[in-house]
């Protein structure tokens, strides 16, 4: 037998392998073919369901817990003694902007913790010279050291000459917490 003969019966012989196979699949019984069809759709439903459960978790991060009574408050004073402050404070999902503070002025914000427990903020501040950059909110569940200086649910930050200061609520007093830096 030539080459050329055997070339053809493998290619006579794939076709109708091919052709068998394409009967076959036409020959399915329907409710097969249904079977397969809702396999088919319950695995896209399955991927589906997964993005969906993303999403949804990515969304919850940002809704606030609504309770009035649990409202946080932040406010970043400039105390310095002649100069300006800028002051750009964000979290995670919220950007509370870039501010030029006048001498004696501050910003404020207010948010609830999200549910996961897992809220931080952190400003950058810069005078003439120096920089500080720090948090100004973290979720305490261990200690609160925060919690105390806090008290009432409003933390005070203050850039003065030397440092930033957290204002201690409980105990009426300014604490150095941060030098500036260069």
């Amino acid at each position: 037998m030539s080459g050329l003969f055997i070339a053809e019966v493998k290619v006579i012989l794939a076709a109708k392998i091919k052709k068998k196979k394409a009967k076959e699949t036409q020959a399915m019984h329907p409710t097969e073919r249904h079977m397969v069809l809702l396999l088919v759709l319950a695995s896209l439903l399955v991927v589906a369901d997964q993005q969906i459960i993303t999403q949804i978790g990515q969304a919850l991060k940002n809704i606030p817990v609504k309770n009035p009574d649990t409202a946080w408050h932040i406010h970043v004073v400039n105390g310095l003694s002649k100069d300006s402050l800028f002051v750009h404070c964000k979290s995670k999902d919220n950007d509370v902007g870039l501010h030029n503070l006048a001498r004696g002025f501050e910003i404020q914000w207010s948010f609830d913790e999200n549910v996961w427990g897992t809220t931080l903020f952190w400003c950058f501040l810069r005078k003439p010279g120096a920089t500080a950059s720090f948090d100004v909110f973290w979720v305490e569940s261990r200690h609160n050291w925060l919690h105390h200086r806090c008290a009432i649910l409003t933390c005070i930050w203050i850039a003065k000459d030397d440092g930033i200061y957290l204002r201690n609520n409980s105990d009426h007093i300014d604490e150095l917490i941060h030098k500036w830096g260069k």
